[in-house]
């Protein structure tokens, strides 16, 4: 691309990253956590967290920073997860790896992370395989293991992909309501701007790789300056709405 992918993100905030199917925000968050795909580098730019440079630092010190700082949401919770381990083991391997649980307490915690996540019968649903479960308890699963070492960021792409929609709302209320109550900064990657809207406080618009513009939810959709973001709003579903207004 020509122009960089620039934006800030600053403690406890909420930042939305719209854009559609290819445009480059899911990207943008792997290249930020160091996990793209083998075919994928990052040729120029910077990615700083708390002035540490994280293409700088080693693999081993990446490994670290995820999971205990920065945490991620991803939109198949089905694959997220270990298929044939146990739901609440899969949380004790993060506990243990990034915080100081020992094997005496990892399970108690890990049964506290179920049910802070609001699982019901987190004692008996720690014992649970993914296919067990519902997709949305499984996503569930997944935002408990993200947020288990209290990181400081979490990124959530696409958290509510293949949910109903009653469970999506769900979903994103646990997100938001959790990520406040633990002053957490946190990233939607969503190609609903309506959604970012709606649960986030600035908005960026990706378009090919690149940043194309940004502004609080009220700026984007009372003014938008791009013709791309207008394009996005008006394809944002609307309360009412038939499929004879189109």
């Amino acid at each position: 691309g020509g122009r960089a992918s620039s934006f800030v993100l600053r403690g406890g905030a909420r930042l939305g990253i719209g854009g559609e199917s290819g445009s480059g925000k899911a990207v943008t968050s792997y290249a930020v956590l160091c996990v793209l795909d083998r075919g994928g580098a990052i040729s120029d730019g910077n990615v700083t967290c708390d002035s540490i440079e994280l293409r700088a630092v080693t693999a081993r010190e990446i490994r670290d920073i995820r999971g205990r700082e920065i945490s991620m949401v991803f939109q198949n919770p089905r694959a997220a997860l270990n298929p044939i381990r146990k739901v609440g083991r899969q949380i004790e391997d993060v506990l243990r790896r990034h915080s100081r649980a020992t094997r005496s307490n990892a399970k108690e915690l890990a049964i506290e992370a179920l049910r802070a996540v609001r699982i019901a019968d987190p004692e008996q649903r720690y014992h649970a395989y993914p296919f067990e479960l519902s997709g949305g308890l499984c996503q569930r699963i997944v935002i408990a293991i993200a947020l288990a070492c209290d990181p400081r960021l979490l990124i959530a792409d696409e958290p509510t992909t293949g949910l109903d929609v009653t469970t999506q709302k769900v979903i994103m209320d646990l997100l938001n309501e959790l990520t406040r109550e633990r002053g957490m900064s946190s990233v939607l990657i969503t190609h609903d701007l309506g959604l970012a809207a709606q649960y986030c406080d600035r908005i960026v618009v990706m378009k090919d790789g690149e940043v194309i513009e940004a502004g609080t939810p009220e700026a984007l959709f009372t003014n938008p300056t791009h013709a791309y973001t207008r394009r996005l709003i008006s394809a944002t579903p609307r309360p009412g709405a038939s499929v004879y207004d189109l």
